[in-house]
């Protein structure tokens, strides 16, 4: 029987037991709870279709002798009708301790209380991780020549930078207070705000530890997945000590952790120094030829560039929480869109998980059975891998991957791929429902 904990309104399921966290990492049931959000706008009709797959997936490729038992937590506008609090506690109670859960896209309330309750859920669980697999599947319409290509897995840091959210407004009695402090002590930087009377102030806290546990994770996936590289994507050039430290402090990590399991340019440019620069490239060649993870990185701007023009040269990418929201992003958009882009919040020590849609709720297709259900879908996907259930994750994708060959896809896809194709092979797209997409995915299996 479950050990469930102690919750204000919620009711646990009758059926399941816990997932744990020990040294070795999660400990899986055969029938782990899962809590879900099913999300607002759009979020009910998606995850109905996400769940069907994912049940689906599970129950044929194990003969039925693992379920998952799904458990529906709320939050956002849903939770505000029912209960009139955005994010009640017991969804956090049930997130912490049952660890993993999944959730469709949030209403974040409007001109009061916290920014964001995906930020919020994030910080609260401490989810430092924030990765984004992107990848392309064939047959999705895309504004790039070659999508194929992309085949990348972002590891952007979820609890720093721009997300801790220190910010004081203009002509704020707080404002007056920070700029006062560094007039005071710091007058050369004062001398640097150029209107001093009507600017608001952040402030970007980027930690040796906050940079360390996300650069290792990154490592270790690389390592586990036999990913060629790993690039630290920064801005160190301008922000020398915040965005320069995350760099330093990842190589340093590097070299120190993982020895010689990865060759990094800052080895290479000692080489260089001290043998030339033929030296070098033979020491990063023959560390390449026996499998060695090369550590590298780029400055932002050009990175966001070069996955551009010349994507092969990026594997796994660890970055700041700005950088890696444009990343995510745009490296999105080049493989068919935000629709169908997957997303994992984790920490790594813990245990706890929150996969997640990372589009918005669209509000107006709302309950109108329309929307592409991919990106619940394809991280659902990934809340399959993360709990080791590898077999029901293969069946995921090899349904999705099928399903958007045979052209039977909603109507997002079915517009673009019929803007890219014939009239005559525009007769062969097939527009479906939100929920029959999800039942042709399954078919696929």
């Amino acid at each position: 029987m479950a050990n469930h904990p102690k919750f204000q309104k919620l009711t646990p399921p009758k059926e399941g037991e816990v997932i744990t966290m020990s040294a070795s990492g999660l400990n899986v049931p055969s029938n782990p709870i899962i809590p879900y959000i099913e999300g607002d706008g759009t979020g009910p009709d998606i995850w109905r279709a996400s769940q069907a797959v994912l049940d689906a997936a599970v129950k044929k490729a194990y003969s039925g002798k693992r379920k998952i038992v799904w458990f529906e937590v709320m939050a956002g506008e849903k939770s505000f009708k029912a209960l009139n609090d955005w994010l009640p506690e017991d969804t956090l109670t049930a997130f912490r301790h049952y660890l993993v859960s999944i959730k469709g896209p949030l209403t974040t309330p409007i001109g009061k209380g916290m920014r964001s309750l995906n930020v919020a859920i994030r910080q609260m669980l401490d989810l430092y991780v924030c990765l984004r697999p992107v990848k392309y599947f064939a047959g999705v319409p895309s504004p790039v020549k070659n999508p194929q290509d992309v085949d990348m897995v972002i590891f952007r840091e979820n609890t720093e930078d721009i997300y801790a959210g220190i910010e004081f407004e203009k002509d704020s009695d707080d404002v007056k207070k920070v700029l006062g402090f560094i007039k005071d002590n710091f007058p050369k930087m004062y001398s640097k705000i150029r209107f001093p009377d009507s600017t608001a102030i952040g402030i970007k806290p980027v930690s040796k530890e906050g940079t360390e546990r996300l650069i290792r994770a990154a490592i270790e996936f690389a390592i586990l997945q036999k990913k060629p590289s790993v690039t630290i994507v920064h801005k160190g050039n301008i922000m020398k000590f915040t965005e320069g430290g995350f760099r330093n402090w990842g190589y340093e990590l590097a070299e120190r952790e993982f020895g010689e399991k990865v060759y990094t340019w800052e080895r290479w440019e000692k080489t260089k120094a001290a043998s030339g620069e033929e030296i070098a490239n033979k020491e990063m060649e023959a560390a390449t030829r026996a499998g060695k993870i090369i550590i590298k990185d780029s400055i932002a701007d050009i990175a966001l560039q070069q996955v551009l023009t010349r994507p092969k040269e990026f594997s796994v990418i660890a970055t700041l929480n700005l950088n890696g929201d444009y990343l995510s992003d745009a490296l999105a958009a080049q493989v068919g869109g935000i629709g169908i882009a997957p997303g994992g919040n984790i920490n790594y020590k813990t245990g706890h998980a929150v996969f997640e849609a990372t589009h918005g709720t669209a509000p107006k297709y709302a309950n109108l059975d329309k929307v592409n259900p991919g990106s619940v879908i394809l991280s659902g996907e990934m809340l399959l891998r993360h709990l080791g259930w590898d077999e029901a994750a293969d069946l995921v994708v090899k349904g999705m991957l099928a399903a958007i060959e045979s052209r039977t896809v909603t109507y997002d896809f079915a517009r673009m791929m019929k803007l890219e194709c014939t009239p005559d092979q525009a007769k062969h797209i097939k527009e479906v429902k939100c929920s029959e997409f999800g039942q042709v995915v399954i078919s696929k299996m």
